[in-house]
């Protein structure tokens, strides 16, 4: 294969495996393929090429040389304005700036001799000046140029046209008269403007007329009628023409139009006739829809990719028909489908040539359907497929492709051009090859840089891009600024930019920190141009990042930082409140935000800014509205705003209050007993309406107030009211909803209804007797409302209840109660009370029942008996006494019993009498709580609601034995070894006391219990010893006493048996006391049985009495007493308390003495440290002046050198080391540094200037302070220091500050 062969292979799969990817991703589907493969091609050419594309993605920086790029141009149909002056533009950029020129009908345009026309400088934009010559004297095709040394671009044509908007011309328009029923067309016909006129329909006063599925308005502007009813008629249709470039209105006359129906017509036919036009003559029927518009069953309609799609259906017909779409041919596009002017128009936005195929239009009535088919094509003027050529920077030797890939139906034309110029009529060039829609660059140089046109064009456009490649050799830089600050939010997505330029195209590398590592992969991604991305930003990405732009001719670095944030969050949302009107509500809005950033918070209203109301309080993080008005409620929602991110929550606010009061309250259907009651609701006010309360004065009987009649839901607004006889009736209603009732509202008109008898008798009624020969018999009497009319009295009746007795009957005015004398004792009777008026009776009442008086029982229960339980209880039962001898009501029986004595000789004689009653018709009971071992008596009667008959004769019972009850008193008495114990026998014994038993134990001092001991003592005896105890020892004793029964309770107490040594009262013993850092610590032992143990302290005072504290020690036995001050003595005591009735236990009282603080300032003479320093001092001295000493008899006699000629400064006088004389500073000497100085880096020790240091207190010399602080310096001279196998020594005078120093190097 030649080298020509293998050129061709190559360029051809360049052709083939270019993608270009413009944006930040990096995935191939953001990438566009721009040739299919064919053949292979060497690696190196295919990145070459890449490349080259991605940098023609970027900017060419200005300072680099580069072809013209046209940046602004006016569009390809520019309309003007007739009214002002014409300006076309025309920018590019360049490097150097392109120069312009201009074509006008393809024709070079001569400025020089076109006074009115005028170029801006360093711009391309032409000014043209109207008012010197008409405006249609520019109109044309305007094409500018702009080129430098390095290429030409050209904008597109652009067609410059007047906008126009004529006159409507002058014509005489008729009126129509028409027949009701039939269809009808009012045309608009506006003049032909430039762009077309809006057109709209409206009536004298400028009011849009009312349009309906029956009245529409048509693409055309023509208004359409289905049908025409009477009230269309009317003088003032009138279609007005509205041109938006030069914002006039054009109005066409007005059109009137008669509607009549057929009698009219017959009627004004004459009047009519010479100058109407008439419609129709015979009646109009309902009638199935015929098509206005389209006018055929079929039709066409072609439409542009890209445009919007309008087609229209308007049908007449009587009813008026309805209108529905179908496609044929597939589904409509939901997303981009509407209907207009009542489903007569069909829209499709941004058509696709899937929208093309066969739609129906169906307009359907009752009496039947029409449809019409619509058949839409699609074309397309020329559109991009992957966006217009991009420029091209290449380095000498690279390889591009320039493609101009664009769709079209029918197929567009692509034609190249070069700085200009058809392609085929540029200079030849052997780098540039063009196959159709791409131009393929090999192996370029320098000084090939050009501008290429594509041109694509087919019947229904063009397209027209500029394309530059601009050969460049240019090492990397970075297009953003150093040290940029990028701020994330946490978990948010970071992209970090290094926008670069370079020719050949730079590599981008990313580092953070340090260079061990690049950034590609994980969480990291590195972009086609450059970008990095940080797929979730965390806390640990923060830091600086370098990104490194390489390529053969340099290296550029760039430095930029990212700062992770943490994110806005509100932690509180403001909550949906109810408030009444009138108070005050508060919104809570808190937020969490990253410190570093500086928020905002902004409130809104329904969306919108709060109103400027000094009622609305913003705070911090709330949001106050006080005197709640109802214009207040809407939706409010809290934003916190920084500059990375923001956060928002929301609340609605419903403003409620007591509802209004109904209003227009009516009286309908009304009865004598009953009326419809209506009214309107009045404002609920947000809050629903639960119930209507509806309520009456009567201003007959109660005038002045106002009763509850019903209540009614608060659905309903009409209300059907039971009225009551005989009443003035003036009705009102409340409304109620959740914040409470309303006002009343206004009364109605009153109502009166007629009297009538009686519709109910009294209640209540019942007979009783007050004395044993009466009866009384009572109710309730009627209410005024109940009356039903005047004269009200009552009938009252009664009799025996025998069958043969027969009624009593008196009239009593209207009272409550009448009283029957000389009636037999407690004899029933039955009772009847009617009510009458002067309008007749109430209604037969019912019998009620009553007895008249009691009296007193007559004999006592019989056969009354005792059967004793236990020795506290005892029943005692008892026969009924009869019906006839108790003379009343059986309330029950009372049982009396008191205790006579008790059984044992020692207790004494009671005779207090109770009483237990048991309710009903009982016959025994039971009697608690008695006395064991003592004898009762008792009796028993019976009572009715008179009182107690007499009692059955007095009874005795005895109570058997019980337990005794505990020893009255238990006393004890410790020994060394022993203890007396006392006691007396039980108060309450219950019986014979058989003998005691007493229990003890042990305690130890964390009170645990020991054995136990048992002992039975004989019941004579009050006193024993238990012999034999342990010493110093506490001890529990237990005492009971026994009867016949068993034990009874047992007595309690503890004592501790004496020390041996030494006898005391007290249970303290052992106190100590020692003085601690932070008070006094008090230490004892206790031998006591009490467990409340607390410390008393007092100041020793010689004046009046000690005032003690208390501070509690719980269960230990050692205390710090803190807060004591400094200096006093203090008496302090330990105390034992124990019940309340008993002394407590002091302990002895003893003296705590505070001292007092000593004094810091003490003599440093008097101090051991300062001795033993002292004595170190002058013992190293001793040690040097003999080193010294030696050092001098072994070398000899040294000359001293004067030492005024030697030294500049006659304060630096360096001592020898040889001699420890001061001489001669000696620079061969190996100096070096104490240890752990600070010396500067040349070896020497330099002077500080300090105006305050150690040195300027001797006589001269410089100091320096060691790393603990300690000073290092001279007496009046410099020091060295030389490394020995000992280390380092000093070599400096012997004073006693340098003796010091040493000494603390030491330390």
């Amino acid at each position: 294969m030649s080298a020509a062969q293998t050129d061709g292979a190559q360029i051809e799969a360049a052709k083939e495996r270019v993608w270009l990817c413009d944006s930040a991703e990096s995935r191939p589907s953001s990438c566009i393929p721009v040739m299919e493969k064919r053949s292979r091609i060497s690696a190196a050419l295919l990145v070459g090429m890449v490349l080259g594309h991605l940098a023609a993605a970027l900017e060419v920086p200005l300072d680099l040389p580069q072809p013209p790029t046209i940046t602004h141009q006016s569009p390809k149909d520019y309309i003007i304005d007739p009214r002002e002056n014409v300006i076309i533009h025309c920018e590019a950029k360049g490097k150097p700036h392109p120069s312009f020129s201009w074509t006008r009908n393809g024709t070079h345009l001569d400025l020089e001799n076109s006074p009115n026309i005028s170029m801006r400088s360093h711009s391309g934009t032409l000014v043209m000046d109207i008012t010197r010559e008409k405006d249609d004297k520019y109109e044309g095709v305007y094409q500018c140029t702009a080129r430098n040394k390095h290429g030409t671009a050209v904008s597109n044509n652009i067609v410059v046209r007047q906008s126009r908007s004529p006159l409507w011309s002058k014509e005489k328009i008729k009126p129509i008269v028409v027949q009701e029923g039939v269809s009808l067309v009012l045309p608009c016909r506006p003049p032909a403007g430039l762009p077309p006129p809006i057109i709209f329909w409206m009536d004298n006063n400028f009011q849009r007329l009312p349009q309906s599925s029956r009245v529409t308005q048509s693409l055309n502007g023509d208004l359409y009628f289905a049908n025409v009813l009477r009230e269309d008629t009317r003088n003032d249709y009138i279609c007005y023409a509205r041109f938006p470039y030069t914002q006039t209105i054009q109005q066409k006359q007005p059109i009137t139009v008669k509607v009549l129906n057929l009698d009219a017509i017959n009627d004004t036919m004459a009047a009519f006739y010479n100058d109407t036009d008439l419609f129709s003559e015979a009646p109009v029927d309902d009638r199935r829809p015929t098509f206005l518009i389209p006018s055929e069953p079929s039709s066409s309609h072609l439409v542009l990719k890209g445009q919007m799609l309008e087609l229209e259906c308007i049908a007449e017909g009587l009813p008026t028909p309805e209108i529905s779409w179908t496609k044929l041919s597939g589904e409509l596009p939901a997303t981009r489908t509407s209907f207009l002017h009542y489903q007569k128009t069909l829209r499709i936005v941004n058509v696709s040539e899937s929208d093309a195929g066969d739609y129906r239009c169906t307009a359907r009535n009752q009496l039947g359907s029409v449809r019409s088919t619509i058949h839409v094509t699609v074309k397309a003027a020329p559109y991009w497929l992957s966006g217009p050529p991009r420029n091209l920077v290449l380095a000498p030797g690279e390889t591009g492709v320039l493609t101009c890939r664009a769709g079209g139906i029918p197929k567009a034309d692509i034609k190249w051009s070069m700085n200009g110029v058809p392609i085929e009529n540029a200079p030849p060039d052997l780098s540039r090859k063009v196959e159709d829609d791409t131009i393929i660059f090999t192996d370029v140089q320098t000084g090939t840089s050009a501008v290429y046109q594509c041109n694509v064009s087919n019947e229904f456009g063009y397209l027209l891009a500029n394309a530059f490649v601009n050969v460049l050799s240019v090492p990397p830089r970075v297009l953003i600024p150093s040290n940029k600050v990028y701020q994330v939010i946490r978990n948010h997505r970071a992209l970090l930019d290094c926008t670069s330029f370079g020719s050949p195209v730079p590599k981008i590398t990313w580092f953070k920190e340090s260079r061990f590592g690049t950034l590609d992969g994980d969480n990291h991604a590195v972009h086609n141009n450059g970008t990095l991305e940080i797929h979730i930003a965390q806390a640990r990405n923060s830091g600086k990042y370098t990104c490194v732009a390489r390529n053969f001719l340099g290296i550029y670095e760039n430095h930029v930082y990212l700062e992770v944030k943490e994110p806005t969050r509100i932690l509180k949302q403001p909550e949906y409140r109810v408030v009444q009107r009138g108070r005050s509500v508060v919104f809570e809005c808190k937020v969490k935000h990253d410190p570093t950033l500086e928020p905002t918070m902004t409130w809104l209203k329904d969306n919108d800014e709060l109103p400027d109301d000094e009622r609305l309080i913003v705070d911090a993080d709330s949001l106050t509205i006080t005197d709640v008005m109802e214009s207040d409620a809407g939706i409010y929602t809290c934003i916190m705003n920084t500059s990375l991110d923001r956060d928002s929550a929301s609340a609605e606010l419903t403003v409620v209050e007591r509802p209004e009061p109904p209003t227009d309250l009516e009286l309908t259907d009304q009865k004598k007993r009953s009326v419809q009651l209506t009214w309107t609701p009045g404002d609920e006010h947000n809050s629903p309406i639960q119930k209507f309360l509806i309520q009456y004065e009567d201003a007959l009987h109660h005038r002045g107030h106002w009763h509850n009649l019903t209540e009614v839901p608060g659905s309903k607004t009409t209300a059907h009211l039971k009225l009551s006889p005989y009443v003035h009736y003036t009705f009102r209603v409340l409304a109620l909803n959740s914040e409470g009732f309303s006002r009343p509202s206004l009364p109605s008109r009153m109502y009166k209804t007629d009297p009538a008898a009686p519709d109910e008798n009294p209640t209540g009624v019942h007979g009783f007797g007050t004395e044993h020969d009466n009866l009384v018999i009572v109710w309730k009497p009627l209410t005024g409302l109940q009356a039903n009319g005047p004269g009200l009295h009552y009938r009252v009746m009664w009799r025996q209840k025998r069958m043969d007795s027969e009624w009593t009957t008196v009239t009593v005015a209207n009272n409550s109660q009448f009283v029957v004398s000389g009636t037999p004792t407690f004899v029933q009777y039955e009772l009847k009370v009617q009510a009458v008026n002067d309008f007749g009776s109430a209604p037969e009442p019912a019998v009620a029942h009553g007895y008249s008086g009691e009296d007193l029982p007559l004999v006592a229960p019989e056969n009354v008996q005792a059967h004793v339980i236990n020795s506290t209880l005892v029943e005692v039962h008892w026969d009924h006494v009869p019906r006839k001898s108790i003379r009343g009501h059986l309330k029950g029986y009372k049982v009396y019993y008191w205790k006579e004595r008790s059984l044992h000789k020692h207790n004494p004689h009671h005779v207090e009498k109770q009483i237990l009653t048991f309710g009903g018709n009982h016959t025994r009971g039971m009697l608690p709580g008695l006395h064991p071992f003592s004898v009762y008596s008792f009796n028993v009667k019976v009572f009715n609601g008179k009182g107690e008959g007499p009692a059955s004769p007095t009874q005795n019972f005895e109570t058997p034995e019980g337990v005794p009850g505990a020893p009255s008193t238990l006393l004890i008495n410790p020994n060394l070894d022993s203890m007396t114990l006392e006691w007396g026998p039980p108060q309450d014994r219950n019986g014979v006391i058989t003998g005691y038993t007493l229990k003890y134990q042990p305690v130890n001092n964390s009170n645990e219990l020991g054995p136990v001991e048992e002992l039975a003592l004989p019941a004579n005896e009050t006193s024993v010893t238990l012999l034999n105890l342990k010493h110093n020892t506490r001890y529990k004793f237990y005492l009971n006493a026994k009867t016949l029964r068993g034990e009874g309770l047992a007595v309690s107490q503890e004592a501790v048996t004496i020390v041996d040594e030494a006898p005391s009262d007290s249970p303290f013993g052992n106190i100590s006391m020692t003085m601690e850092d932070d008070g006094a610590l008090i230490s004892w032992e206790y031998l006591g049985p009490e467990k409340n143990i607390y410390l008393q302290y007092a100041v020793k005072s010689s004046e009046g009495e000690a005032q003690w504290q208390k501070e509690h020690v719980n269960s230990s036995q050692n205390f710090i007493l803190k807060g004591l001050k400094e200096g006093l003595s203090y008496r302090v005591r330990l105390v034992a308390e124990g019940p309340s009735d008993r002394e407590p236990h002091l302990s002895e009282e003893f003296l705590v003495t505070v001292p007092a603080v000593t004094s810091r300032q003490v003599d440093i003479a008097t101090q051991g440290w300062f001795i033993g320093l002292m004595c170190a001092i002058a013992l190293l001295i001793l040690i040097l002046l003999i080193i010294c000493f030696i050092q001098r008899n072994k070398g000899g006699k040294y000359p001293v050198k004067e030492k005024e000629d030697a030294h500049t400064d006659p304060e630096f006088q360096p001592m020898k080391e040889d001699d420890c004389t001061f001489g001669e500073y000696s620079d061969n000497e190996d100096h070096k540094p104490l240890k752990g100085s600070r010396t500067p880096s040349n070896g020497t020790v330099k002077r500080e200037d300090s105006d305050d240091s150690l040195v300027d207190y001797g006589e001269g010399g410089d100091g320096q302070f060691n790393e603990d602080g300690s000073f290092i310096g001279q007496y009046s001279g410099k020091s060295t220091s030389r490394d020995t196998a000992e280390g380092h020594e000093s070599s400096g005078p012997p004073s006693p500050i340098n003796a010091m120093n040493s000494l603390n190097s030491f330390v």
